[in-house]
């Protein structure tokens, strides 16, 4: 492990496929130990292009990216040692037992028998499978699956976690199970999660970072609270305002609101950016110039201002 916590470092992470499609554009990311690291773009945006190059399934065209100090080009067995990886479609042999595909893992992964029958029991307690563990696999439902295939990554004991699309089709029950799962793996066990997605909602419940991916470019990164102040400018707030007219005079009484970060004027609508909820002292500056306002309305700058801005253009 690298001295500043780091288990995974991208350094100028390019892959371009056929000499005409950059699929991921000089990336440099880094996930610290221990945390839960949402990787959100739309389809096609180079999130599985990122996995695939980390596991040593594909080399980068340029840059680098490794796992605890390994690295994924050079080293894959050792970083594949310590990584788990569950793909959107989970595969099992169906016509064996929950408990016989995880031992069948374990054996692949050298675990000592005894160890692994310890370590199975274990992993099935903690995705609440105990009870189905000699059940074939065809009678599991998908979110079923889905559990068996968290255990199923478990059981060599991994210092990281990818998952890809996690709760992709899951009714919002057993979806927000996955994810209590993962939080509470994370808090217990101390294991590092990285989760790609395109769907908003799954990072911004269980993701305190995040990444997001457009065009194969990482086009901001860090806490879910800073993201739309870092992607957009501004403050954590905007005020929108319509007014009957916007003379000169209203614009610099409103500038001199403390806490009042920035305004654009777009035709009757004003943009004010501000760091707290500003509606009040801006609605008796306007009552005080008698202008009539037809429209006044705050938003927070978060994941759907990011969604709305990347992802639909990919659309």
């Amino acid at each position: 492990m690298s001295e500043n916590n780091n288990i995974i470092v991208a350094e100028e992470l390019t892959k371009i496929y056929n000499e005409t499609t950059t699929a991921v554009d000089h990336l440099n990311l880094e996930i610290k130990e221990g945390e839960i690291f949402g990787l959100l773009g739309p389809n096609g945006a180079g999130k599985s292009t990122i996995i695939l190059m980390l596991l040593g399934l594909t080399e980068p065209t340029s840059g680098s990216i490794g796992v605890a100090g390994f690295d994924s080009t050079r080293e894959p067995l050792k970083v594949k040692s310590i990584t788990g990886y569950l793909p959107e479609k989970v595969g099992f042999y169906e016509d064996m037992s929950a408990y016989a595909n995880l031992a069948y893992t374990a054996e692949l992964n050298r675990v000592p028998y005894r160890e692994a029958q310890e370590r199975i029991d274990e992993v099935l307690d903690m995705v609440n499978l105990v009870e189905k563990k000699k059940h074939l696999v065809k009678t599991f439902s998908k979110g079923m699956k889905q559990r068996l295939g968290i255990a199923d990554v478990l059981v060599k004991s991994p210092k990281l976690v990818i998952f890809d699309e996690p709760t992709e089709g899951l009714d919002p029950k057993v979806a927000n199970q996955i994810l209590q799962t993962i939080l509470d793996l994370n808090r217990e066990k101390g294991i590092t999660f990285m989760l790609s997605s395109h769907q908003l909602n799954l990072v911004q419940k269980i993701c305190a970072r995040v990444g997001i991916m457009s065009m194969g470019k990482l086009v901001g990164e860090g806490q879910m609270d800073d993201l739309g102040r870092n992607l957009f400018g501004g403050g954590k707030y905007r005020i929108e305002i319509e007014l009957a007219k916007v003379p000169d005079e209203l614009i610099a009484d409103i500038k001199k609101i403390p806490k009042v970060l920035d305004i654009s004027v777009d035709g009757l609508k004003l943009t004010v950016s501000c760091d707290t909820d500003l509606r009040e002292d801006i609605s008796k500056i306007i009552a005080r110039a008698a202008i009539i306002m037809t429209r006044m309305d705050i938003k927070q700058d978060a994941l759907e201002e990011i969604y709305l801005r990347y992802f639909k253009e990919e659309e």
